[in-house]
C-alpha cells in the first residue's frame, strides 16, 4: 500500500498542544509488515516538559533539522522513550543528535531491535513505577497480560493526560483512503469513534485477561481526562469514559 492510502495529521513536525507542557508532534508515514502486506501507520510523538526543564520525548519520529530546532525551543531533551518494543525505530537518531539524553528501553525492545538490524543503544530500562528522574510529573506501569509484547504506559498527572502507544488505535475513516485498508481497520476493529487495541492484539491477551484487568484498574484510578494515542484521532475529554469504551474487550476490571 502506498502511502496516499492514510491522508496525514497536517502540519506534521510541528509541535501541537495538548496541556500545558504537553504536546504532540504528528509525522509521516512508516510501514509495518502485516501478515498480508506492509501496511502504513501514521506516526506521532508526546513531548513532555518535566517541571525542571527537562524533555521527556514519547516514541520519538524521524527527526528533522526544523523539527529539532523546534524541539530546541522548548527545553533540554534528556529522555527517549520506547514504549513498546515496536516505537523505537528513531530513538538511535535521536540520540545521536542529543549525546546527553537517555535512552529508555521498554520489555523486548533490545532484542526486536536486534532482530531488526535497528541500531540503538539503551541506556536504561523502563519498570513498573516510575524512576526518580520524572517520578515527580509522570506516573507509569507496564501493562500486562499480552503474550506479544508489554507496552509501558504514562500519565502526566498535571493535566490528567494518559499517553498510550498501541493498546488504542482509532483510524478516522474520512482519513484513510484506500477502501481495502478502510475494511482491513474496520475488521481489527481501530475505526473512529470505536477505536481500540487491534483485534491481533487483543487476541494475544487470550488466557491472561486477569492479569489485564488488574493493569487497567490502575487506569482507571489515575481517572484521565485526556488521552493521547500513536495512531489516530486522540481523545481531548472525557478520557475515563473513553478508556471504558475501549477496554470493555477485557471485562470490568
Amino acid at each position: 500500500m502506498r502511502s496516499e492510502a492514510l491522508q496525514l495529521y497536517q502540519p506534521i513536525n510541528t509541535l501541537k498542544p495538548v496541556a500545558d507542557n504537553v504536546w504532540i508532534i504528528d509525522g509521516p508515514i512508516v510501514y509495518m509488515d502485516m501478515a498480508i502486506a506492509q501496511t502504513p501507520f501514521p506516526t506521532r510523538m508526546t513531548v513532555v516538559r518535566l517541571n525542571n526543564g527537562d524533555l521527556w520525548c514519547h516514541s520519538p519520529i524521524a527527526l528533522t533539522p526544523a523539527l529539532k530546532e523546534t524541539v530546541d525551543a522548548l527545553g533540554s531533551v534528556r529522555h527517549l522513550i520506547s514504549p513498546n518494543k515496536i516505537h523505537y525505530a528513531y530513538i538511535g537518531e535521536w540520540a545521536d543528535a542529543y549525546p546527553d539524553a537517555i535512552a529508555w528501553a521498554s520489555p523486548g525492545v533490545r532484542d526486536r531491535a536486534a532482530a531488526q538490524k535497528i541500531p540503538v543503544t539503551f541506556q536504561a530500562d523502563l519498570a513498573e513505577q516510575a524512576p526518580a528522574e520524572w517520578a515527580a510529573d509522570i506516573d507509569q506501569l507496564i501493562f500486562k497480560g499480552s503474550r506479544f509484547m508489554d507496552e509501558v504506559v504514562f500519565f502526566h498527572r498535571a493535566s490528567r493526560t494518559l499517553i498510550l502507544t498501541d493498546l488504542i488505535e482509532n483510524f478516522e475513516r474520512e482519513k484513510v483512503r484506500d477502501r481495502s485498508l478502510r475494511w482491513l481497520l474496520t475488521l481489527a476493529g481501530n475505526v473512529d469513534p470505536d477505536g481500540k487495541a487491534p483485534l491481533d492484539l487483543r487476541l494475544t491477551f487470550l488466557g491472561n485477561k486477569a492479569q489485564a484487568r488488574r493493569s487497567l484498574k490502575q487506569l482507571f484510578q489515575w481517572q484521565p481526562e485526556k488521552i493521547v494515542l500513536a495512531h489516530g484521532h486522540w481523545y481531548r475529554t472525557q478520557g475515563a469514559a473513553e478508556l471504558k469504551r475501549a477496554f470493555r474487550w477485557l471485562g470490568e476490571p
